[in-house]
């Protein structure tokens, strides 16, 4: 909820009503469309909108040639086709492309993953989406486009029975539960933009009009019964009843119900220009200037209606919980309907100069956001500046005397203040209810990055980048939150201030030639605390004098989050390739159930750790063939036919992925770990055309 996504300079959304990992679908970009993208962990440009963390900008691709894939595995399938249709112009010969296209549909089904959590049951999932981007050349200078998007997720889970185990070798307990009922979820969305772009003559003035719509419509029903029984196991080895039941702690029902329908609409108008000025005279120093003012405004209309109506019945020991003993009462209740119409308009200006000589390139941009919404009233500027230096270092010249440049190194330093005015989501209170004069989470950035382009090797000359970025973000009038599965429940007020600060380095080039990889560490400390509350934290020596402290860990505070990605191949035969994913990172903090405020986040799931394989042979290869009849050969109608070999998980690690917490007959809670999936293997074929 704190990262942009732009594609082709629309924004995109996600669902509201999403509960569980289970239930999550597609995301909106399709890789088969993707030419290139662009990711900025803070400080970005005054250009983009208005979110506290990140931005995510994606560009779809301007095909020249048609081509298609076709892609197949057991979790699902993907197909795209694009080209351009070529036009002649008027008043020569000259052809040029006027109407270019893509396509792309995705099916992705996780029945087969899901099979192997704890809870058993009836699973049946579908999601799937359509989507295409088509621009036409109106003549040189004007352009129009058309993004479109619609994809629907269903979700049907009918659970049967589990069993969860967990503990020391000196106290264990297991946790059984039958479960009646099931649970059916629908997601639709439709997403359209259309464009019209001005670019003139000599390519140093642009003007861009868009126009695009989002509309949600999301259901989620749900009435579940589970009967549970919490017991603490045998665990001597010498015993007759090992491995079972010699102790209750606990027995009881959970009712979970829920008719909840949220739908949502969002319409924007925007345009967005730039002129660019060039000084192609050198001055006397030999400095060649340039710099570019961009301008933007932009009006969104947005139209919620909410319809609540959720709650939890809990029974231990054939005593509904709270218990009363005048009336039964249900451990939750959120019932509400809103509806809320309100406009937002923002706009940004910025100016981007570069100077660049023979021995550096220094880029300077600054602007300022300005944006007002009508549901708070609320008026803001957002000010943005980012700094780009390059040193330009040689190492001696070519036989023709031409200067050869030194590996490349570009320093980044970027500052702002970010503004995130809230959605409907933050809004909603815990209780159901909406705090529409709730104002803008902010956020004071501080970034520095340094970018290397250099060779790896003296014989094989490898091209390498290397990345690293150090960012510290203060933030105040936020809005607190806590993480139920993947849901988000907001507390819907300005209740607290916080600081994030971290370091991302990244390694990535062709370790192996002809096969990307790369290396991932993260570094992350992410820390709130809560408006007039004193949080305490326990002695490990003494845990009945807790200690003050000022700050506690917000939900997303991961200490260390480790990725490598590698691929090679046969030696003297790159038909057969192989690659290995490896992820580690710390656990995520999190705290007791409707407790969480004085000892807040007390708690950390393990560590995660996971590792995949897969091994891919090229079955076909036009280009490789050709001294053969392709007409001939049975796969001849492609250009490439991969098929390959997935192992999820390889060594079947149970990672955490969220608890459930069950009372026993004392009161006491225990949190009952609920596991992400374990090893799955995964057949894959994929063909382009």
């Amino acid at each position: 909820d704190e990262n942009l996504v732009y594609v082709n300079d629309f924004e995109v959304y996600r669902p509201q009503l999403v509960r569980s990992g289970q239930q999550e679908g597609l995301t909106f970009p399709n890789v088969d469309l993707i030419s290139d993208l662009s990711f900025s962990a803070g400080g970005f440009q005054a250009k983009y909108g208005d979110k506290m963390s990140s931005v995510l900008d994606v560009r779809y691709k301007r095909p020249t040639d048609t081509r298609a894939s076709v892609s197949m595995s057991l979790l699902g399938g993907s197909a795209h086709v694009e080209g351009s249709i070529l036009q002649n112009e008027d008043n020569d010969d000259k052809q040029t492309k006027a109407f270019r296209y893509l396509f792309g549909a995705r099916y992705k089904t996780t029945n087969y993953l899901l099979g192997t959590l704890d809870t058993r049951g009836e699973y049946q999932t579908n999601f799937a989406d359509v989507q295409t981007y088509l621009t036409y050349d109106l003549n040189p200078n004007w352009q129009v486009g058309l993004l479109a998007n619609y994809s629907r997720s269903l979700f049907s889970f009918e659970p049967l029975s589990r069993q969860s185990t967990l503990g020391l070798i000196n106290f264990a307990i297991q946790f059984n539960t039958e479960f009646e009922g099931q649970e059916i979820s629908d997601f639709e969305n439709y997403m359209s933009g259309l464009s019209l772009t001005h670019v003139n003559k000599r390519g140093d003035f642009y003007m861009k009009f868009l126009a695009s719509s989002y509309r949600s419509v999301e259901a989620e029903r749900f009435d579940i019964t589970g009967f549970y029984l919490l017991g603490q196991v045998e665990t001597s080895l010498g015993s007759d009843n090992f491995g079972e039941i010699v102790s209750v702690l606990g027995n009881g029902t959970q009712q979970r119900y829920a008719r909840n329908q949220f739908e949502g609409t969002t319409s924007n108008f925007a345009v967005k220009g730039g002129k660019t000025f060039t000084n192609s005279q050198a001055d006397s120093l030999g400095n060649r200037n340039q710099h570019q003012l961009e301008w933007g405004a932009r009006y969104q209309y947005e139209f919620i209606a909410d319809k609540l109506n959720e709650w939890e019945r809990l029974d231990s020991a054939g005593y509904s919980l709270p218990f009363d003993t005048e009336q039964v009462l249900i451990n939750e209740v959120l019932k509400s309907q809103n509806t809320l119409r309100s406009s937002r308009m923002t706009a940004f200006v910025q100016d981007t100069w570069t100077i660049e000589d023979s021995r550096k390139e220094l880029n300077i941009s600054a602007g300022v956001r300005a944006g007002y919404w009508t549901l708070n009233e609320e008026l803001f500027t957002s000010p943005r500046a980012q700094i780009l230096y390059k040193p330009i270092r040689y190492k001696g010249e070519t036989e023709d005397g031409e200067p050869i440049k030194k590996d490349n190194l570009t320093f980044k330093f970027a500052s702002g203040l970010y503004y995130q005015p809230p959605y409907y989501r933050e809004m909603r209170r815990i209780d159901g209810s909406v705090n529409t004069a709730l104002k803008s989470q902010k956020s004071l950035h501080g970034v520095f990055g340094l970018t290397w382009d250099f060779k790896l090797g003296k014989k094989q000359n490898i091209p390498m980048k290397f990345i690293a970025e150090a960012y510290y973000k203060r933030l105040w009038d936020i809005v607190s939150y806590d993480f139920e599965n993947v849901r988000i429940r907001y507390s819907g007020e300005n209740d607290a201030d916080g600081y994030v600060v971290g370091l991302d380095l990244r390694l990535n080039g062709e370790f192996v030639p002809g096969a990307d990889s790369w290396l991932n560490i993260s570094l992350l400390q992410a820390r709130e605390r809560l408006d007039g509350v004193q949080h305490q934290v326990v002695n490990v020596g003494d845990i009945t004098n807790p200690q003050n402290v000022e700050y506690v860990p917000r939900p997303t505070d991961e200490a260390m989050f480790f990725n490598l990605f590698f691929q090679d191949y046969l030696p003297q035969n790159t038909n057969f390739k192989t690659h290995v994913s490896i992820s580690v990172g710390t656990g995520l903090p999190f705290g007791q159930w409707r407790n969480n405020d004085v000892f807040r986040n007390t708690y950390r799931y393990a560590a995660y750790h996971r590792v995949d394989i897969g091994f891919s042979a090229l079955l076909w290869n036009k280009e490789r063939f050709k001294k053969r009849s392709a007409g001939k050969h049975p796969l001849g109608f492609s250009r490439n036919i991969w098929a390959s070999l997935e192992v999820f998980n390889l060594l079947d690690v149970r990672n955490e992925a969220s608890v459930t917490w069950v009372k026993t007959f004392t009161n006491q809670q225990f949190a009952i770990s609920n596991f992400l999936s374990g090893r799955r293997v995964n057949l894959r074929i994929k063909m382009d055309f």
